[in-house]
């Protein structure tokens, strides 16, 4: 059990700004275990997110709150994914060969490629989450189940690639964001496990809400096939990315299956 609390802070310090034991310490090993609970990190990002909105929601409109939400899911993680977002956006815009790409996600600058696709990708999760929390109207514990099965889903499309895909070989004094390389059927099931509770947990509301996961894995899919082209696997930051487009994956899933089916 200790071991197990060990490896769960490993995880929460690597992947939030969420303060840890000062005991946590950085060993490879446990950053490989800790693979099993990032999905587990949705679920709390996604509850402090909305709380954020929950609160400001009382005094302010929902776009507003929908704002505050999304700052403070940023402000939770460091930025860690959406960092590797824009790292993606600059390298693959940029680089038309597997050096260059990696030379130019190194750079810690960001880029106009970057700049752009973050504004737009917050731009249509705000969007997204406004009219997906409109329809829901008052009910704050289906919203707050939207919010960790987006955080928790996404981060699982995310994992899952280090289970069917080789890490981009890269220089030893490359910009590199900590990240498992290695993994056992624990570590799956673990990912699984976390990643899929809270979608169940929604689709409660309505069955097909589930179906949300087709979508999501779809993109997770091609967006793997696309690193695996250019670059012959993934980085951190295109884990980081992947994360990112299967959130709004998710929002834009859900919005259409409430909506029209």
């Amino acid at each position: 059990m200790k071991k197990e609390l060990h490896i769960f802070f490993t995880c929460l310090m690597f992947y939030t700004r969420i303060p840890c034991p000062k005991n946590i310490t950085h060993q490879p090993d446990y950053l490989n275990k800790a693979t099993r609970y990032f999905p587990f990190i949705g679920w709390i990002v996604g509850s402090i997110s909305f709380l954020a909105f929950y609160l400001f929601s009382f005094f302010l409109s929902t776009e507003t709150a929908v704002i505050f939400a999304i700052i403070t899911s940023v402000l939770t993680t460091g930025a860690f994914h959406e960092d590797g977002f824009a790292d993606v956006c600059d390298g693959f815009g940029g680089g038309w060969t597997k050096e260059k790409i990696l030379i130019i996600m190194k750079d810690s600058a960001i880029g106009a490629y970057g700049a752009i696709g973050l504004v737009l990708l917050f731009l249509v999760k705000f969007k997204l989450l406004s009219e997906s929390i409109s329809l829901f109207t008052t009910n704050f514990f289906l919203i707050f189940l939207l919010f960790i099965s987006a955080h928790s889903l996404s981060r699982l499309a995310a994992i899952s690639i280090i289970f069917t895909h080789e890490y981009s070989r890269e220089d030893a004094s490359s910009k590199s964001k900590p990240i498992a390389k290695q993994y056992t059927w624990k570590e799956v099931f673990g990912s699984f496990f976390f990643g899929l509770v809270p979608l169940l947990a929604f689709s409660c509301f309505d069955p097909k809400l589930f179906l949300a996961v087709i979508p999501v894995f779809i993109t997770r899919y091609f967006l793997a096939r696309y690193f695996q082209k250019w670059i012959d696997g993934y980085t951190g930051d295109c884990l980081g990315a992947t994360q990112q487009v299967c959130e709004v994956v998710f929002y834009l899933s859900t919005l259409f299956l409430w909506k029209f089916i």
